[in-house]
């Protein structure tokens, strides 16, 4: 089946379709549909750890004292460190 034939159409936009299962391609912004902020910094967390997070990502939330609750504070007021958090998010590979 020939999978960028087929685009998603709601509200008047098109979407590209969903990636099939065990596709190595990218991830991109519509990957992030359905996906809380909280659980996404939690799953970058669990991965990079905070250290790691801190220096591919220089907040002063993820460097001092870090806390999930404080981050998420600053990044749902703060649009431009939320698309960088969400841009290594889809750039990121997780094993699971």
């Amino acid at each position: 089946m020939d999978y960028a034939a087929i685009w998603v159409y709601k509200d008047g936009m098109a979407f590209p379709p969903p990636t099939p299962i065990g596709s190595s391609a990218a991830m991109s912004v519509h990957d992030l549909h359905g996906i809380t902020l909280e659980s996404l910094l939690t799953r970058l967390v669990a991965h990079y750890g905070w250290d790691e997070l801190g220096k591919r990502i220089d907040i002063n939330c993820f460097i001092s004292d870090p806390s999930i609750k404080s981050s998420l504070k600053f990044l749902r007021k703060t649009p431009w460190a939320r698309t960088r958090v969400e841009e290594l998010y889809l750039a990121t590979t997780f094993d699971n």
